[in-house]
């Protein structure tokens, strides 16, 4: 286990912004991470544990304690009656994870193509995108608790998964590392093509598409939205959706409705059935209907050219930048509104900037 020091974080994020590690180690094991984080806890160092860094915003002052980077990479397959579980190593890139399944024709994430960081990330958000969300196909995952040094196997059922939520990010944040997680998939099963991009891509097709098919459909629309990692493309340098679908009751979507037809938007205000009676709204036309547009910014940090909940790095942004821009964005939304936006990303060394 080689520990440095003062290591750059920005460039091990999709945001590129953020301060130095003042400790710094990658692991590639699961005894890498138990030593990694005795060795913190020893020394009573701050502890941050870092995947993908796909959904993150780091303070320009960086961590002042260790940062952990979870390398443990694989994927093993156990063959069941009519499915299989992926026991994938939570280091893993998540993409290549998918393709992987894709590949071999096995349902249940092909919606979730193109979506970057690392299959550890996954269970922590409850990763979801075009229809479909992990929660729907996780078995276990595989923890090492923090405190007592154990590892541990949660079944799906332990996890609390919710609408872009777990007992990871919240009720137990901060207690377990994941290690790796298992993922419950259908051999030769009909890819889910029930998300309103999907359906429009695929209406001339005659016979249901492919998994693969499915995929690739995916990635493309991704891509249109600068959703899809690309070397080069400014509008990438973001933490992907930087606001949450808000959940509401239905008299608050139609008090919402009501006053949006009341302020002049041509279009119907987007809604949705969401679990126990209530309904989920549109982020993005939340935010562009309170007049914040694609491409609308602030020097080196504004709203994506193709995305309107992409908050990009347009060059030299600090962390702070993207809070007073996040801010912004939040106060508009709900003078206009009455709705107060939560963001997605975790945000490091940035007390307060949570809500």
């Amino acid at each position: 286990m080689l520990i440095q020091e003062n290591i750059p974080l920005a460039p091990l994020t999709t945001f590129k912004v953020g301060g130095p590690a003042r400790y710094f180690v990658e692991a590639t094991t699961e005894d890498d991470v138990q030593a990694a984080v005795a060795h913190a806890n020893e020394r009573q160092w701050p502890l941050f544990v870092l995947g993908g860094g796909s959904n993150l915003v780091i303070s320009d002052d960086g961590w002042p304690g260790l940062v952990l980077k979870i390398a443990i990479s694989g994927i093993a397959q156990q063959r069941e009656l009519q499915d299989d579980v992926f026991q994938v190593g939570a280091g893993h890139d998540w993409d290549a994870f998918v393709a992987h399944a894709v590949e071999r024709n096995y349902a249940g994430i092909e919606c979730l193509s193109g979506i970057p960081g690392t299959v550890g990330g996954t269970p922590i958000q409850n990763v979801g995108a075009y229809g479909q969300e992990v929660a729907e196909v996780i078995n276990t995952v595989r923890v090492l608790e923090i405190a007592s040094g154990q590892m541990h196997e949660l079944e799906n059922a332990q996890c609390g998964f919710s609408y872009r939520s777990s007992i990871f990010n919240t009720t137990h944040q901060g207690r377990y590392i994941v290690l790796g997680v298992g993922y419950h998939l259908l051999r030769n099963g009909t890819a889910k093509v029930e998300y309103t991009d999907l359906k429009k891509h695929f209406s001339g097709l005659s016979r249901k598409p492919s998994l693969l098919q499915v995929r690739d459909a995916v990635r493309a629309i991704r891509q249109a939205k600068a959703m899809l990692l690309v070397e080069g493309d400014d509008d990438c340098r973001s933490a992907g959706s930087f606001f949450k679908n808000p959940i509401v009751s239905r008299a608050e979507a139609d008090r919402i409705e009501a006053h949006a037809s009341q302020i002049g938007p041509k279009e119907t205000m987007p809604r949705y059935q969401a679990d126990e009676g209530l309904v989920k709204l549109s982020a993005a036309w939340l935010v562009e209907h309170a007049g914040i547009h694609k491409g609308y910014g602030h020097g080196p940090v504004g709203i994506s050219r193709k995305h309107t909940l992409a908050i990009v790095n347009r060059g030299g942004a600090t962390a702070q930048d993207i809070i007073g821009f996040k801010n912004e964005i939040q106060q508009r939304v709900l003078d206009v509104w009455g709705v107060r936006l939560h963001p997605e990303p975790v945000f490091v060394g940035l007390p307060g900037s949570r809500d």
